[in-house]
């Protein structure tokens, strides 16, 4: 059996971050949480997680900032970094993905969908039978 897959959530609202946490613990996963950009370069440079969950608005230094310092340093540049967040317009796009992210995944009904099957795509989560029916069983 692989080890336990962490995934760092980088999110300063609590409640969005309390709701990744769960939909991620519940397949199975090791959670680490940081509050603000700061924090989760910290937390990725010590515990090196398999996945990166990283919100664009944050307190101090942006996701967007976040994401290059991540993916230009030599112990944090293979993580993948997936960017969750409210923006949806195509510049946030465009600079989530030149600035690092292998994908940006819009806060709307079906991000956590969209999460888990990147997660699953990126090896981070098992394959299942069900697929993504058992994605978000709230969202039905």
């Amino acid at each position: 059996m692989n080890p336990r897959k962490t995934v760092l959530i980088v999110e300063d609202s609590p409640t969005q971050a309390l709701s990744i946490q769960l939909l991620l613990e519940n397949e199975g996963l090791g959670l680490l949480h940081a509050p603000d950009g700061t924090k989760g370069i910290q937390l990725a440079q010590e515990h090196l997680p398999d996945a990166i969950v990283l919100d664009v608005e944050l307190p101090g230094i942006s996701g967007f900032e976040v994401a290059v310092t991540l993916s230009t340093h030599p112990l944090t540049q293979h993580i993948p970094i997936i960017m969750l967040t409210k923006h949806d317009d195509i510049n946030s796009l465009r600079k989530s993905m030149i600035l690092g992210a292998i994908d940006f995944i819009p806060k709307d009904i079906f991000a956590n969908i969209v999460l888990l099957e990147t997660l699953r795509h990126l090896k981070v989560l098992e394959e299942t039978s069900a697929g993504i029916q058992e994605a978000d069983p709230a969202q039905n």
